[in-house]
């Protein structure tokens, strides 16, 4: 009676997942065999192998790379630091609450701060530099992905370095171990789930990132995220726009697998 009883409480998620998530996936899988006019066809894969697509891809994993490599050169000795402090849910409060901010809102508060105009260039102005361009950069696009993904690299790290027992550190400088030692033998591989868990949430949806590049990096920095826009928006060629997205969760799961059998190997 209790199992039928369990199984009947799984139908609302089934429900949700089926509707949300395979469905939406479905669809997606299903115009990806459509060209442009509407007719059956698997030549949207076949045109994604061509260099225009693939130097896309490439230049999509590679920005994602580097914003999830910056951010968590960033967010670790963040988190390091946090643990370390008397009122450490305070600012961690205030590490969170950016993300409550809509994205859009951010954006265009650094169009301000980096434009002509705006205060980096009055600093390099009155540090004797003189005004550059900093918008529409690539370094734009990286530097303002990098800030909105910190909190996301900063948690599951915390998490971790909050669960470690500070006994391993005493035992391992009375073993006659550097701090350096102690952080690349001890330190990190405890704490390794948690950053493998901060390198997906930020790596998995920089690789779609579409927004940024047209605000900030003012269209010089071309990803998937932004040949699925176009496709769907002005082209109105669905059927490569839902190639491309296919590509783009196959990527994603991909970086779940391989993080997820542990192939970031210890120090």
């Amino acid at each position: 009676m209790s199992k039928k009883l369990n199984n009947t409480y799984l139908i609302p998620y089934l429900l949700w997942i089926g509707l949300f998530v395979v469905a939406p996936l479905g669809m997606i899988l299903y115009y990806s065999f459509f060209d442009i006019e509407g007719h059956f066809s698997i030549g949207n894969y076949i045109r994604f192998f061509t260099p225009i697509y693939l130097k896309m891809a490439a230049s999509s994993i590679g920005y994602a790379f580097l914003i999830t490599f910056f951010t968590l050169l960033i967010a670790y000795p963040a988190a390091y630091l946090l643990t370390r402090l008397k009122n450490r849910q305070l600012w961690l409060l205030l590490i969170i609450l950016p993300t409550w901010i809509n994205v859009l809102l951010k954006a265009y508060a650094f169009i301000g701060l980096l434009g002509t105009y705006g205060l980096a260039n009055t600093l390099l102005v009155l540090s004797g530099i003189g005004r550059q361009q900093i918008l529409f950069t690539g370094f734009s696009f990286v530097f303002v992905s990098v800030y909105l993904f910190i909190p996301f690299m900063i948690l599951p790290i915390y998490n971790s370095l909050e669960k470690l027992n500070t006994s391993y550190f005493d035992a391992a400088y009375d073993l006659g171990a550097s701090s350096w030692a102690t952080f690349r033998r001890v330190i990190f591989p405890l704490t390794l789930e948690g950053v493998k868990s901060g390198c997906q949430a930020v790596f998995i949806p920089a690789l779609s990132l579409f927004m940024l590049t047209r605000l900030i990096a003012g269209n010089r920095v071309i990803t998937l995220g932004t040949a699925i826009e176009e496709h769907f928006l002005v082209t109105q060629d669905w059927g490569m726009g839902a190639t491309i997205a296919v590509f783009l969760i196959l990527a994603m799961v991909l970086v779940m697998v391989l993080m997820g059998r542990g192939w970031v190997k210890r120090w």
